[in-house]
């Protein structure tokens, strides 16, 4: 496992891409409403993309055919936009996004609610994904293990009755949106690899109401919950120094 650690210089270069993703988030958050489509989010989003001067990074990865992944209800990750998919008052929208600004990748990811009409099952998931990706990212310093980082993710998803998803993890980012280490969102305080100074991680919990498996649909991409129970998804880009964790994407 090669583990990329970072200069400064190049911290500052993965604030910039991770800035853009945000702009480029906040822009679709405010779109999100029942009546719009996927492929509204989806327009909206390329387009902010090109003026803000970064490349898509997801479009074109491994054949994935568009700037955005967004996953309805129980879709976990890796859903494809679509005129088809029409937003409906009570669902919930994973939005998953990344770009390349020269040459270094940011990548983030919110879950928004359609409308006031979600049933409160849907909010505690959404805080409770939240709520752990903010205590993970509290836990990262030098010195810390990727098993805190799980495991602070799994204390908190775990205390409320949900479920962490195994079958997707985080990962180290800098030049390649997919860098060493992986980061599971579960695991045991003091395991796994140190961090150090200049790692980039993207620490990204996906969270089930019901049990943790998903399986792939038919288009090779989106993947559900096999048990059909609704999933979130909340995703920043961090650096670990001296402070703390500091989060490119926020």
């Amino acid at each position: 496992m090669a583990i990329m650690i970072k200069t400064p210089q190049e911290i500052e270069k993965m604030r910039r891409s991770g800035g853009v993703v945000r702009d480029v988030l906040e822009t679709v958050r405010c779109l999100v409403k029942a009546g719009a489509t996927t492929l509204d989010l989806e327009n909206a989003a390329a387009a902010k993309i090109k003026e803000l001067g970064a490349t898509p990074a997801f479009k074109g990865y491994r054949g994935f055919p568009c700037v955005l992944c967004t996953s309805l209800n129980e879709e976990v990750v890796h859903g494809i936009p679509s005129k088809g998919r029409v937003l409906r008052e009570g669902d919930i929208v994973s939005i998953d996004c990344g770009v390349v600004v020269n040459g270094y990748y940011g990548d983030s990811a919110i879950t928004v609610a359609v409308g006031p009409g979600v049933s409160s099952q849907a909010k505690r998931l959404l805080d409770v994904t939240m709520a752990s990706l903010e205590s993970a990212m509290a836990v990262v310093k030098p010195g810390a293990t990727l098993g805190d980082i799980g495991a602070a993710v799994q204390e908190v998803v775990e205390a409320d009755g949900f479920s962490v998803v195994r079958d997707f993890v985080g990962h180290g980012i800098g030049t390649r949106m997919h860098e060493d280490p992986q980061v599971p969102n579960y695991g045991k305080r003091g395991q796994g690899t140190k961090l150090r100074q200049g790692m980039v991680l993207a620490i990204e919990p996906m969270v089930n109401v019901g049990g943790p498996n998903v399986r792939v649909l038919k288009d090779g991409w989106t993947a559900v919950t096999e048990d059909g129970s609704l999933s979130a998804h909340f995703e920043h880009t961090v650096a670990v120094t001296q402070e703390g964790a500091i989060v490119l994407t926020q």
